[in-house]
């Protein structure tokens, strides 16, 4: 089976980079730029929007 080849940009840091079947930081140039991601996301710099309030804790 071809490896997909296909011309990105790394949503991290945005250097230009070739999708490649075999590159396991994809769609991230590097392991690096991955890990900086999902620490962003753990942070909490990263949201996916809804339109559900959070639940009100009571604790009284």
């Amino acid at each position: 089976m071809p490896i997909t080849k296909k011309d990105i940009t790394c949503p991290t840091c945005n250097k230009k980079n070739t999708w490649r079947d075999d590159n396991p930081s994809r769609p991230f140039c590097s392991e690096r730029c991955k890990l900086i991601d999902l620490g962003e996301w753990a942070d909490e710099k990263h949201r996916i929007p809804t339109d559900e309030k959070p639940p009100e804790n009571d604790l009284h």
